[in-house]
């Protein structure tokens, strides 16, 4: 009863939203419209966002935002076109500024009322973890972490099932299947591979054999997601250099005001098909690094082996007053975009793996290699201070893998975050 109730309220709250909007535009256009002229557009939406399954079935915030868009641009276009043959004084402008304020409104509206709701145990769903420990382990610390899911772990009265198929044989995992059915009707299973997101995969039927195969492809080696991939990065770049122009002059000054020396950072990196390029940063130590850095391993020597496993130090002596901050922020990488524009980056992808790096990538070359390494990626929102180098080179490897240019935009948001937060930055 309870997940009905809630069904009900997220449908009702998110049709508030869709009516209060109408009225605020209709005010601020002064368009004198009645909510009569406007009630086909508020129900199409609806009913698009409601066959996204949104409402039925319990979404992580960036796959339930991104149904959510899709639905919303398909019911933009269908209003466009139903203003467009129909005798009716909705203008073009008045269904721009909507649809924008929807874009807009609906992330935080989804947020917030989840974060109410899920606040009362009684709406959250009971889940039961069944499978291999480490990676129950993982899921039960995402369902205590992540409150946009409303669940919760339970071993009784529980509503679904989640299995973990590793290290299950094939027999015991069909006589786990089939038991939970016969009490469950939802029941959910996380594939032995997790180096593949199946959510961005194509499952095909074969009926006649009662098989199915599920279609995965690495979208970063075909030539249109590249055009598309590389045309993201320049339009975002050429959007935001004003506002590079107005903190690089910042930068300049605080830079000089603390230390001596040049504003930038020069070093060579690693690019696409293993092409070395120089990499701007801002420059965030003293002069005289190296000759700072010796004397200070010689008094801490386990920092070198701090420096073997993590390919960075824990305090490192180098580092000024002002660099300091500015690699809390990670606004040392901000020059990066110079790169960018001269197509030797990415806005995001793979770390920039400095030279003497390269025989610790390993196998992994020949794939990290194939796309220009990134200003921010994975690595960077995935808390990237207490990942170990091959955590990091695995996390450029599925992001390879796994490419969309949704991804790109979870991460260019997530960067935000990561930035004004001081998140997984040093």
């Amino acid at each position: 009863m309870a997940k009905i109730v809630l069904k009900y309220i997220l449908i009702s709250l998110d049709l508030l939203l869709f009516i209060s909007i109408f009225f605020l535009v209709n005010y601020f256009e002064n368009a004198n419209l009645s909510l009569s002229d406007f009630l086909l557009v508020i129900a199409v939406t609806v009913f698009l966002i409601y066959s996204e399954q949104i409402y039925n079935i319990t979404f992580d915030f960036w796959q339930e935002i991104k149904s959510i868009y899709k639905a919303l641009f398909l019911s933009y276009l269908i209003s466009l076109a139903y203003i467009s043959v129909s005798d009716t004084d909705i203008s073009i402008n008045f269904i721009n500024t909507y649809f924008l304020y929807l874009f807009i409104m609906i992330p935080i509206e989804k947020r917030y009322s989840k974060k109410i709701l899920y606040f009362f145990d009684i709406f959250k769903t009971k889940v039961l973890l069944v499978g291999y420990k480490q990676q129950m382990d993982t899921l039960r610390h995402e369902l205590e972490e992540n409150w946009y899911l409303g669940m919760k772990y339970s071993e009784e009265n529980y509503d679904h099932v989640i299995i973990s198929s590793k290290y299950i044989s094939t027999e015991e995992m069909d006589n786990i299947i089939t038991r939970y059915l016969n009490e469950n009707s939802k029941l959910f299973i996380v594939p032995y591979i997790t180096q593949v997101n199946f959510a961005n995969s194509t499952i095909i039927e074969y009926n006649n054999i009662r098989l199915n195969t599920v279609q995965i492809e690495n979208k970063l080696l075909i030539k249109k997601n590249l055009l598309i991939k590389n045309s993201f990065d320049m339009i975002v770049s050429i959007m935001i250099l004003p506002v590079f122009l107005l903190l690089h002059l910042i930068m300049i000054a605080l830079i000089k005001y603390d230390s001596k020396g040049s504003v930038f950072f020069k070093q060579k990196r690693i690019g696409k098909d293993g092409i070395e390029f120089t990499c701007y940063k801002y420059r965030t130590m003293y002069e005289n690094s190296d000759e700072i850095l010796q004397s200070y391993l010689k008094k801490h020597p386990q920092e070198v082996e701090y420096y073997k496993q993590y390919h960075k130090y824990q305090n490192d002596p180098r580092i000024t007053k002002i660099g300091k901050i500015l690699r809390a922020t990670s606004l040392d990488e901000l020059p990066q975009l110079l790169n960018v524009l001269k197509k030797e980056m990415s806005l995001i992808g793979p770390r920039p793996y400095m030279i003497e790096e390269l025989d610790s990538i390993g196998e992994y070359k020949e794939l990290i290699f194939k796309i220009k390494p990134g200003i921010t990626g994975l690595w960077q929102v995935s808390g990237r201070n207490e990942l170990t180098f091959n955590e990091r080179l695995e996390l450029d490897s599925w992001y390879i893998k796994n490419w969309s240019l949704w991804a790109d935009f979870v991460i260019l948001i997530k960067t935000v975050k990561v930035v004004f937060l001081k998140i997984g930055a040093k």
